[in-house]
């Protein structure tokens, strides 16, 4: 008995603390609408968009839960807000692999990296042989990007594991309730070390 009630306490308040995070995605709305590069504007204005909407279903559904709201179909809603949260997700990720992009493009010009490219190649004939040399290219590169700003892999890895919540709820990729707990503890370990080490954190 005493298991559920805090079980219920701290559920009410997460459910708290999400109706600070909707004023928190309406106020990063209006921040990334102010992004010079037009397809980051883009990509973060409609996933704050999509996280705000996400947010306010979440918060009638909890609305609900308490008896303060009766005539809505919950399952809409709650497909809703799944769908939501999914858009959001995917338009991260869109913003991660565009500044992956734009890193490896800055990279490619370097100098010091070309040497160790060729290098690479010249090490491993081989496999340069048996794999198409641009792709063997590629993934060095792209290795390399990820290496020197590991705060665009901790975010792409973090809303990949993210989207298999969504995924699963809409049915689109069906998985255990074994895989949604495990990407769904690796995602809040990965937000804690952003939030702990700061330079983790990408931006915008």
């Amino acid at each position: 008995m005493k298991m559920r009630s805090l079980e219920s306490n701290m559920s009410s308040g997460r459910k708290l603390f999400r109706l600070g995070n909707t004023v928190n995605s309406i106020e990063a709305i209006k921040r990334t609408l102010l992004l010079s590069d037009p397809i980051l504007r883009c990509c973060l204005t409609v996933s704050n968009i999509s996280r705000a909407l996400y947010f306010i279903c979440d918060n009638v559904l909890w609305a609900r839960s308490l008896g303060l709201v009766q005539s809505i179909d919950k399952e809409r809603w709650r497909l809703n807000a799944t769908r939501y949260y999914f858009v959001s997700l995917v338009m991260c990720l869109t913003r991660d692999m565009y500044v992956m992009a734009q890193l490896m493009v800055q990279r490619s010009r370097d100098q010091q990296l070309q040497q160790k490219l060729h290098q690479h190649l010249n090490e491993n004939p081989d496999v340069a042989c048996v794999v198409v040399p641009q792709l063997d290219a590629f993934v060095f590169l792209l290795i390399e990007c990820l290496k020197s700003n590991p705060a665009i892999a901790l975010d792409t890895i973090k809303n990949l594991c993210d989207l298999f919540i969504p995924l699963d709820r809409l049915g689109i990729c069906e998985t255990n309730a074994g895989v949604v707990g495990f990407c769904g503890l690796l995602s809040s370990l990965l937000g804690i070390l952003s939030v702990l080490k700061p330079h983790l954190k990408i931006k915008p």
